[in-house]
């Protein structure tokens, strides 16, 4: 990508991956942020469900937020299954009360008054999503992979399902869609609006390690062969999941939440299988190349049951809910396994938050700092930040040719102060109107003291 072609537009330009910045000046830097926890949205204690219900989806259709999840059981003295894996679907209005719909669909116990959605091979880590491809049949709006038996392969394969609703699915095909990978994961598809795609993301053991790959496609159904994420510089280390997806306020950006597995660590005597677990941030601008943060994102925490193997694993997804304090923006909400594996209790859902593309921020101290961005093409109408400052912090914006010459009228000087705490808040210069340079290249330059800038755009 040549300067220039940096379109700044009405997506949300995020710090994520530090791509945007040129150059940190003063005592700025990069500071990761960490989701809040909040409450326990989901209690596995159905009779089909239990200590290793896992592999968590949340996504939103129109006005309804819907979780999949496998429900499953296992009895850790006798060392077995409690009873056969099935795909179930919880429901909710806001993302924070969540229903078990009673679908009558599959049996259980010589009952269909259950949320199972699909019983059988595909059960273990069935993963939809909401197709946004424009070509997609109405009866296919619905997607998911999930993994599947092949003779003479432990590892399996994955297979293709479709539904109208989200509810009803049926196999796009019998056979595999990819055979080629470690499929004992949650294994992630979607449509990437931006390179008009599906892309796909599943485990692959790479020298020792749980890694991941990717594969593309163009209907679903033929995928390319599977690619090895490139970490760049970061150490190996276990992943168990990935959970990527397009940020929803700029799917130009992939973010995922994979879950580190540290097997030779234990923290507690009643774990029966040591090792613990946390999740890290990782970006990626072309669905190959990634970012991948070293510190943990999510850290296991206070609770006990967290500090056990296979906690603490994200839910594919991240909704959009209100904030519990009155008149104040929406939030971010990321949805975390606790309880899985422990006898005599059940695997639960918990709720965490974090302020719209509160991932990572640009900090400076009281006594300042700056970030300089590479050269941007503006297209919009008003420049806006999301920031937070201190009662005497303060943020201001000054824009410069590609060259970093302020440009007349639109200099820090000039620049309208800002503080406070806001998702979208206009920069305003005080005789200078940024529609002036829409379709040029320009650098901002963002002056910070006791301030978290965390994105900006520029809106329509």
């Amino acid at each position: 990508m040549r300067n220039a072609d940096w379109i700044l537009d009405s997506n949300w330009e995020l710090f994520v991956d530090g791509a945007v910045i040129d150059q940190l000046g003063g005592k700025a830097e990069l500071r990761l942020h960490h989701p809040v926890p909040q409450e326990v949205v989901l209690e596995c204690d159905r009779p089909w469900e239990g200590n290793t219900s896992g592999y968590f989806t949340v996504l939103q259709d129109g006005k309804t937020f819907r979780m999949y999840y496998r429900g499953s059981g296992y009895d850790v003295k006798a060392k077995k299954q409690t009873h056969p894996e099935v795909t179930c679907v919880a429901e909710s209005r806001d993302g924070i009360h969540w229903e078990r719909p009673n679908l009558g669909l599959v049996e259980f116990g010589g009952s269909k008054r259950n949320n199972i959605v699909w019983t059988g091979r595909e059960s273990h880590n069935f993963a939809p999503f909401v197709d946004e491809n424009p070509a997609a049949p109405a009866h296919q709006r619905y997607k998911s992979l999930a993994s599947v038996n092949v003779p003479g392969n432990e590892w399996g394969a994955l297979g293709a399902l479709v539904s109208r609703d989200g509810i009803r699915w049926q196999r796009l095909r019998e056979e595999p869609v990819i055979t080629e990978g470690h499929f004992d994961s949650l294994n992630t598809a979607f449509w990437d609006p931006v390179n008009g795609r599906y892309l796909e993301f599943h485990r692959f053991w790479h020298e020792g390690y749980r890694d991941i790959a990717m594969c593309e496609s163009q209907d679903f159904v033929h995928w390319t062969k599977p690619r090895l994420l490139d970490w760049g510089d970061a150490p190996r280390e276990h992943l168990y999941t990935n959970a990527i997806r397009p940020y929803f306020r700029n799917p130009r950006i992939l973010l995922g939440f994979p879950m580190r597995l540290v097997p030779d660590r234990a923290k507690l005597a009643e774990d029966p299988y040591p090792a613990l677990s946390d999740s890290v941030l990782i970006v990626s601008r072309d669905g190959l190349h990634f970012k991948r943060w070293l510190e943990a994102f999510q850290r296991p925490g206070p609770q006990r049951e967290r500090w056990v193997n296979r906690n603490n694993m994200p839910a594919w997804g991240l909704l959009v809910t209100r904030s519990d304090l009155p008149n104040c923006p929406d939030e971010i909400s990321f949805y975390s396994v606790e309880g899985y594996y422990l006898p005599n209790q059940t695997a639960r859902v918990r709720r965490f938050t974090l302020r719209l593309d509160g991932f990572v921020s640009v900090n400076a101290p009281r006594s300042g700092g700056e970030v300089l961005t590479r050269p941007l093409v503006l297209q919009g109408n008003k420049l806006q930040v999301n920031f937070a400052t201190s009662a005497v912090g303060t943020v201001k914006v000054e824009v410069t040719d590609p060259q970093g010459n302020p440009i007349k009228g639109f200099t820090a000087d000039d620049c309208v102060e800002i503080y406070g705490d806001e998702v979208e808040q206009d920069v305003r210069w005080n005789s200078a109107d940024i529609r002036l340079l829409r379709g040029k290249p320009v650098r901002l330059r963002f002056l910070l003291s006791d301030a978290d800038l965390y994105a900006f755009r520029c809106a329509p």
